[in-house]
């Protein structure tokens, strides 16, 4: 499955809730219009059965399902690709046990440099962050607007922004280059379906 060229990228939020509900709210994102799925599990206890089971239900709707830092799982559960942070591997391991197909995203933070070499790499997209403050993150380094501007000039692989962003703040990081805006927090803490309409109107305005 191809990566999205703009939308609103949902990320699980799997702490203190059993696996219906995260299948559930991943299922109520995708039908508010989410056009990408992470799994993202920092305590997993079963993350090859519901890593699994979000694999069908986004496949079910078309939509990429990657899994968050392991790319053996993504592997074992024939998931679209993986996202990695900066101790998660190389692009070109990942590249070579998942396949040519695999979508491999790479954390950024809030280096242009960092991007163009994960480019470079083959990396599917870059993604930059925190921009504004997260619970998610919270002692992750912040990043600047003016990051993701100069990227945009730089690189031809999509953009990705993370970190706090909320419907009300969003808008700028697109206006800024943000192909697609990464959300955990904002998503599900309230009514997936609703929450994701609202950042999915930031891409058509």
């Amino acid at each position: 499955m191809k990566f999205p060229s703009s939308g609103l990228y949902a990320i699980t939020q799997t702490e203190n809730k059993s696996a219906d509900t995260v299948i559930n709210e991943v299922e109520a994102a995708i039908k508010g219009g989410a056009v990408i799925v992470q799994y993202r599990d920092k305590h997993p206890q079963d993350a090859p059965f519901l890593a699994r089971e979000l694999v069908k239900v986004c496949h079910r709707h078309s939509v990429p399902l990657l899994i968050n830092d392991d790319i053996e799982l993504a592997a074992l559960v024939n998931a679209d690709g993986v996202h990695l942070g900066k101790e998660d591997g190389a692009v070109a391991q990942a590249r070579k046990r998942l396949g040519n197909a695999a979508i491999i995203g790479v954390s950024c933070y809030d280096s242009v440099e960092q991007a163009i070499a994960a480019q470079s790499q083959g990396a599917t997209y870059a993604a930059f962050g925190r921009f504004f403050p997260s619970n998610s993150k919270p002692l992750a380094a912040p990043a600047h607007i003016e990051t993701l501007r100069q990227a945009k000039l730089k690189l031809t692989i999509p953009l990705v922004a993370i970190g706090g962003i909320l419907p009300e703040n969003g808008a700028q990081l697109v206006a800024a280059g943000a192909d697609l805006l990464a959300v955990i927090g904002g998503l599900f803490e309230h009514r997936p379906e609703q929450s994701a309409r609202a950042y999915q109107a930031l891409f058509s305005r």
